[in-house]
């Protein structure tokens, strides 16, 4: 099952199922293709806690080393963008670039979680692009101005149940219909379970946070006009579109 957030013509938000295009929500029925429905994030987090270079070949590709532990940082909430959106790229920039990912969505408040116990506080997946300056990445430690910027994390379109999602899901990137990344989850250097657990033994986790689990190779530039699609094997596609500043 997958479920969707929308704004009604009405301007209420609602959460239900989603299905070929329509949500379920309080007895009714919505298009999202209806220009008075707003399809919008599926979640609400409080942060984003993304997970870098948990592939292998996204590291060497960026000429790092593999991780002996999760490198966690955190997007805040006003990187958070709506399916469909169209993303701002800060200005005077030279390379800001997609990072595709698999998006894990808390269902309930989590501190010290065992990775045995990791299912129990997981709602679900979800799509995340996880846009990044690299200009500014490149001269910080902290990432703020290469990650945290307005809109840097498009999300969506859904939150799946984690059973409908493969273990072996693939992940895939496409600028301008063209494939530019593609991976599987069970490709993680760090699997979900032992993310959540080190995640917990730092900081609380709410619900509707989200775990971007890291981006497969294939890394690229973004710019003036270009449209992003970010599909993950039995959740969906994430749509969003560019501009420049």
């Amino acid at each position: 099952m997958r479920y969707a957030r929308i704004s009604d013509p009405a301007g209420v938000t609602r959460r239900g199922e989603y299905v070929e295009g329509v949500v379920k929500a309080a007895g009714e029925t919505f298009d999202v293709s209806d220009p008075d429905v707003d399809l919008l994030p599926p979640c609400e987090p409080t942060k984003i806690v993304c997970i870098g270079r948990n592939y292998a070949a996204h590291a060497e590709e960026r000429d790092a080393d593999v991780p002996d532990r999760p490198m966690l940082f955190l997007k805040p909430p006003n990187t958070v963008a709506a399916p469909g959106s169209t993303v701002t790229l800060p200005a005077g920039k030279e390379q800001v670039e997609h990072e595709a990912e698999l998006g894990v969505v808390i269902g309930e408040q989590a501190r010290n979680v065992d990775a045995d116990d990791a299912w129990d506080v997981v709602e679900g997946f979800t799509c995340l692009d996880d846009v990044s300056n690299r200009d500014d990445q490149s001269r910080e430690q902290n990432w703020v101005r290469g990650k945290a910027f307005d809109a840097a994390a498009p999300i969506g379109p859904v939150v799946a149940d984690p059973e409908d999602v493969p273990a072996d899901a693939s992940v895939e990137l496409r600028l301008n219909g063209d494939t530019r990344q593609r991976g599987t989850r069970d490709q993680f250097i760090f699997d979900v379970p032992t993310l959540v657990e080190e995640i917990t033994t730092y900081l609380t986790l709410e619900p509707g946070d989200v775990i971007s689990t890291g981006t497969p190779a294939g890394v690229g530039p973004l710019s003036d006009g270009d449209r992003v699609e970010v599909e993950v094997e039995g959740v969906g596609v994430l749509e969003h579109t560019v501009r420049s500043a």
